[in-house]
């Protein structure tokens, strides 16, 4: 079954596909064939623009971690190997001091749903019945459709220095943001008590970059959005770092 020809996915998918091309349409007569990449850029930016409240909620919960982080650290020496003790103590202490660990995690999942469109959008011919005229647009000769991978094993190959470069700049911005999250929150040291704790640490340094291998392997119309979105959270943290310490 074409999942695109459920209703309430048809719906939407019909209206994301409306506010690209309506974005398309106006940004054309400007910047030509680079029109429908341009739209994908200003979506991702009115998204992250609309999302600016949670990343506040975010950074404020950074703050207070960051705030209670000795007070966790006590709560972690008088559990000793007891990491149950621990983890209640925690919650007690989170819930006393009105602090989300959840917080932090809001912003990147509020914006899955619209990953997901795009990822739909640029990987079927068809929307429920209608042709997708989505799939002929092209930056730099590229489809918006192709995938990073699929570029680089193609005859498009030639233009495989545009996705390289966006996957490159991606992967920077991941690790920016990935070290200046360290030394807003330095990383507690693995609890020895608990089973795979060092190996989960060691993961937990490495997962920030699934989302470079997800656009390697994403149409290019979504390594677009996650490209821009990483540069906009970047400057977003250092902006309101300074403004919320």
């Amino acid at each position: 079954m074409d999942i695109t020809t459920l209703p309430v996915l048809a719906t939407v998918l019909h209206a994301g596909a409306a506010v690209v091309t309506t974005l398309t349409d106006l940004l054309a007569p400007v910047v030509g064939p680079a029109a429908a990449a341009l739209a994908v850029v200003v979506l991702t930016l009115a998204v992250r623009v609309a999302l600016v409240p949670l990343a506040v909620l975010q950074v404020r919960a950074e703050r207070d971690r960051r705030r209670l982080a000795p007070r966790i650290a006590e709560l972690r020496r008088r559990a000793g190997r007891d990491s149950a003790r621990f983890q209640r103590s925690l919650q007690e202490l989170y819930t006393s001091e009105h602090v989300s660990p959840l917080a932090g995690c809001l912003p990147v999942l509020a914006q899955a749903p619209v990953v997901s469109l795009l990822y739909t959008l640029f990987t079927h011919a068809s929307i429920d019945g209608t042709v997708n005229t989505l799939l002929r647009a092209t930056l730099a000769g590229i489809p918006l459709a192709q995938s990073a991978v699929a570029v680089v094993t193609s005859p498009l190959w030639v233009h495989g220095w545009l996705v390289l470069a966006l996957l490159v700049v991606l992967a920077v911005a991941v690790e920016c943001t990935r070290r200046s999250q360290l030394h807003w929150n330095p990383a507690p040291e693995a609890d020895p008590t608990v089973p795979g704790a060092a190996a989960m640490t060691g993961a937990a340094r490495w997962l920030p970059f699934v989302s470079v291998v997800f656009a390697a392997l994403a149409p290019l119309a979504a390594a677009l959005y996650l490209v821009t979105s990483a540069l906009w959270t970047l400057g977003e943290r250092a902006v309101l770092r300074r403004v919320l310490r």
